[in-house]
């Protein structure tokens, strides 16, 4: 599951690295990086019952998405609605699954107390939920510009 498909080049590296029977879910707002992600997919042989692109808000399509049936929630979608994201991911994903958030570090401004644009501080949020989290093992990853990635681990119920 990819939140924010982009010209398709995650998604192509998420491709790459699932059994060849796998299929990639990808939501997008803008139809043009929908119409790029599939001509990187049919240029890099993969074929199109592999990838799934469902047009619209994240928000509006992932609660219709079905509970604990996803491996990895990959999010790069608009930085604000990161938490909610979250709150979604740990319903779609299976025990054991993946969610990772892109740009958690939000070019050096999470860090910097000093920084209060509504997008770190959504990021910042975020990486406070995610630490303190039950069903989460988190790291921070310093590569790029940040990944999140936290694991959903199974807890048994009191």
């Amino acid at each position: 599951m990819e939140i924010g498909t982009g010209t398709g080049v995650s998604g192509l590296w998420m491709l790459r690295g699932m059994r060849p029977d796998g299929v990639l879910t990808s939501v997008d707002t803008e139809a043009e990086h929908q119409r790029l992600a599939k001509e990187t997919f049919t240029e890099a042989g993969i074929p199109s019952q592999r990838a799934r692109l469902i047009p619209g808000s994240a928000l509006e399509v992932l609660p219709r998405l079905t509970d604990g049936h996803y491996d990895l929630v990959f999010a790069d979608g608009d930085k604000q609605e990161y938490p909610e994201y979250l709150n979604e991911a740990l319903r779609l994903l299976r025990p054991g699954g993946v969610v990772v958030f892109d740009n958690a570090l939000w070019h050096d401004r999470v860090a910097d107390p000093a920084q209060r644009d509504p997008d770190t501080i959504a990021i910042r949020e975020l990486c406070r939920v995610v630490n303190e989290h039950e069903s989460l093992v988190p790291v921070l990853l310093p590569v790029g510009d940040g990944l999140l990635v936290a694991k959903k681990v199974w807890l048994p119920e009191a």
